[in-house]
């Protein structure tokens, strides 16, 4: 290796890499035997990983080998097989490779000119989605940093298409002005819409909420009145999975109800569950979704790719490219039918996100695919009835895709005595136990256990152990303190 004068350690990259390939190699082996939370504190990580900034250049494997040593009881064990909170899936072996080579290859992918190799896996893989979710042909994809500025995306895209029939270039002159936009959401709307459109300048108080049903459900007949209130542009936000009980908006009505507007664009936030599409079993969910304009979903989530991986799908693409696209002097103009990819999201400077999808969907393909989501629907049934039968224990959703939500009722109690207190007990005793990881929530009112099955690695032993747990957990929290078993017990 000829010696460049770097600073000590940076010369030796090859034998960095391999240290750092065994270092991480280590934490994925023992992922499924660690307990699933931290095992540390704010103060000991504080304490563990600052100090002052050395005046000098370190060895970097030392540096490397310190901070696995360091971070690691901070680390939660989110890319194992019984992380169930939140929705957040693991990385599949050929993402983490993929992911590994997109840092080592270092590509900004804004412009085709810079990276080729990026532009074409990200219209690729944004190809092979449209077909795997049954959208229209010829609709426009861009990868985002995630969910929300996949919904950012494509609420910039509706904004741009409805002022633009109502007479008004919003990029070019702003919003000040303009025609005012109704925006109408579900009154289950995730968070990450609301940011959008705080963002966007389209306000998340103006909003037209919808009622939902029992299962957080847009009601099509509440959509249809509060349209019949409404003239000008209109943006009408909804939702394929819900974000608690997993419940899919009734698209079909949905889309009739919005078609029926002569100038309103209909976005489908499909964060996890726009990958029902892809399983024939789990079709019926998604019916009537291709008629939607724009759609959103989060490649981390059930596709199982490595952050940074969201996803916006448009139907019109002049109106996607018109409400992202920017230009600089510099910027090398394509002929030949190239793909620019800064045209299609908010950043130009940016990761190749491309190709962990593309690494995803390549491994898997199409049978896979389909057999890991719905994989992870099994098995969030099977929890739900392993924890259904026992006492006290409610399952308040219906459970027809990946979620699951529990009510815990102390002992002699009724549901409404006691239980929101005794719910957040059990979830807290569960995340300290360390078996499995989830969330709490509050649905309806009610406080309420989430469990999220999201992660390709999960199977039908770290459900039932899951399970196990979860109900060990409720039992220690039941018995009278002087009964509880003790750390040495």
């Amino acid at each position: 290796m000829i010696a460049r004068g770097y600073p000590r350690g940076m010369d030796d990259r090859r034998s960095l890499l391999t240290r750092t390939t065994e270092l991480a190699n280590d934490f994925l082996d023992r992922l499924p035997d660690r307990p699933v939370g931290p095992a540390t504190d704010l103060a000991a990580l504080r304490a563990a990983l600052g100090g002052p900034l050395p005046d000098g250049p370190q060895d970097a494997t030392a540096v490397i080998e310190e901070l696995a040593r360091d971070a690691e009881p901070g680390l939660v064990g989110t890319p194992g097989p019984r992380y169930f909170g939140f929705v957040i899936g693991g990385s599949l072996p050929a993402t983490v490779a993929a992911d590994w080579l997109t840092t080592a290859w270092d590509q900004n992918t804004g412009l085709y000119a810079i990276s080729p190799a990026g532009a074409v896996a990200e219209e690729v893989a944004g190809s092979w989605l449209i077909d795997l979710f049954g959208l229209p042909k010829g609709s426009s994809v861009g990868f985002t940093t995630g969910a929300t500025m996949a919904s950012f995306t494509a609420l910039a895209a509706a904004r741009h298409a409805v002022l633009q029939r109502a007479g008004w270039n919003v990029e070019d002159d702003g919003y000040v002005g303009a025609p005012p936009i109704a925006v109408v959401v579900s009154d289950e709307s995730h968070v990450t819409i609301f940011a959008s459109l705080q963002m966007l300048g389209l306000g998340r108080a103006r909003v037209h909420r919808v009622a939902a049903d029992e299962q957080g459900r847009m009601r099509a007949d509440a959509l249809r009145e509060t349209l019949s209130r409404i003239d000008g542009p209109i943006i009408v936000c909804a939702q394929a999975g819900n974000v608690n009980t997993g419940g899919f908006d009734p698209l079909p009505e949905i889309v009739g109800a919005v078609r029926s507007k002569p100038n309103a664009w209909l976005h489908v936030d499909g964060a996890f569950g726009l990958w029902a599409a892809v399983v024939p079993g789990l079709r019926d969910l998604v019916a009537g979704i291709d008629g939607a304009d724009s759609w959103t979903t989060d490649a981390h989530k059930w596709l199982n790719v490595p952050y940074d991986s969201g996803i916006v799908i448009c139907r019109d693409a002049k109106a996607h490219h018109g409400a992202m696209t920017l230009g600089a002097a510099y910027y090398v103009e394509t002929a030949g039918g190239e793909r620019d990819n800064y045209n299609w999201v908010p950043e130009s400077s940016r990761r190749a996100r491309g190709f962990t999808v593309y690494a995803a969907l390549k491994s898997l393909g199409r049978s896979g695919l389909a057999d890991m989501i719905d994989r992870g629907c099994r098995i969030a049934r099977r929890m739900a009835d392993g924890l259904r039968g026992a006492p006290g224990v409610t399952i308040l959703n219906d459970v027809v895709l990946n979620q699951v939500l529990v009510r815990f009722a102390p002992p002699g109690g009724r549901d409404d005595e006691g239980a929101d207190d005794f719910t957040r007990r059990v979830v807290a005793a569960v995340q300290k136990d360390g078996t499995c990881w989830l969330g709490g929530t509050t649905w309806h009112g009610m406080a309420a256990m989430r469990i999220s099955v999201s992660n390709w690695s999960t199977t039908e032993a770290d459900a039932d152990l899951s399970v196990e747990a979860i109900l060990r957990c409720a039992r220690d929290v039941a018995a009278p303190a002087e009964a509880r078993p003790t750390s040495a017990s």
